[in-house]
């Protein structure tokens, strides 16, 4: 028999869902079985596995050790040293600022992405042990662009993972973005149209006017410096697609420098001659999170934001003079 004791980190979820970290290995048809036959009990009561779980309760299942074992795969946290920029941290949330090359979630099975890098800083800094990742597994909660650099939440608790997942779905966590463009821009303006992704080019199409499998996008995007023919701009992330800022920007008539599947070939290599850029000039520098947040409540109101990387600012200041970068529009 095997007994689990919920804790504030597993509290809010189904019974379910709980049972099928637990056994992993486990067909949901077993596990309702035993649900059925009252091998599994909530706090001693039978239950159907609908049941939102609270601190404090008590699951039992009553099974041979051998039987659990048989349907269970141990989490195996792989010890690496955990290279990570963290900007902020609590026992809910880390909030990392990216690199430009690294992935947000890896793509195929060979790559090291941010994603793979939280348990083992966790486990590495003493914010999880490996017992607590047995019903949680923590990961990023929104991405980035490869080549996109800044700031990327990853949730480390079930409260962070379902919180985060919840201000990032309805966009009361606001997120601005600098970047610098090809083009004068001289006024604070809010611009909206579609793009249609084509997967097998990894690449979006824009269009002011409804296309086809097109989905809306809203941008806001304000001037903060001026000169050489570029403008650097602080932008709002309204709705959240692939490659918005790049391709909207671009539609618009104002590509980013150093884009190479959005931007201008003249542009990025004087940038790259001049400057060293080799990737488009955009930086998640900044996010604002709402009022009264009940649940990870450490982050209500909170202000997080990180410079833009060296190449970014020495651009910058070349082009602009000295910019000072506020957080927020």
């Amino acid at each position: 028999m095997k007994e689990i004791r919920i804790s504030d980190r597993e509290e809010e979820q189904r019974l379910d869902k709980l049972l099928a970290k637990y056994l992993n290995k486990a067909p949901k048809s077993f596990l309702y079985k035993m649900l059925r036959k009252k091998n599994i009990k909530l706090n001693g009561k039978k239950a159907s596995g609908s049941e939102k779980l609270k601190s404090g309760d008590v699951v039992c299942v009553y099974m041979a050790d051998a039987t659990i074992a048989s349907f269970r795969e141990e989490p195996r946290a792989e010890r690496r040293k955990a290279d990570l920029s963290v900007i902020y941290q609590d026992s809910n949330v880390l909030i990392i600022n990216k690199p430009y090359g690294m992935l947000s979630q890896k793509a195929k099975p060979s790559d090291i992405s941010v994603n793979e890098l939280i348990v083992p800083y966790c486990l590495e800094h003493g914010i999880l042990k490996e017992s607590d990742l047995e019903l949680v597994r923590p990961s990023v909660c929104n991405r980035l662009d490869r080549n996109t650099t800044g700031l990327l939440i990853a949730g480390i608790s079930l409260e962070g993972l379902q919180t985060m997942a919840e201000v990032l779905r309805d966009r009361s966590v606001r997120k601005y973005y600098y970047c610098i463009v090809k083009g004068m821009v001289n006024k604070k303006t809010r611009i909206s149209g579609y793009i249609c992704k084509d997967h097998r080019e990894n690449k979006v199409s824009f269009s002011e006017r409804k296309i086809s499998g097109g989905s809306r996008i809203e941008t806001a995007y304000e001037p903060m410096a001026a000169g050489h023919g570029f403008t650097l701009l602080r932008v709002e992330l309204i709705t959240g697609k692939t490659h918005q800022i790049r391709a909207h920007l671009a539609g618009m008539g104002f590509p980013l420098a150093g884009d190479t599947k959005y931007g201008d070939r003249g542009v990025n290599l004087q940038m790259k001659q001049k400057f060293g850029v080799k990737h488009q000039l955009l930086h998640c520098g900044c996010l604002e999170f709402p009022e009264g947040m009940k649940r990870c409540g450490e982050l209500s109101g909170r202000t997080v934001a990180a410079e833009p990387p060296e190449t970014f600012l020495r651009t910058a200041n070349e082009l602009f003079g000295r910019v000072v970068w506020e957080p927020g529009i």
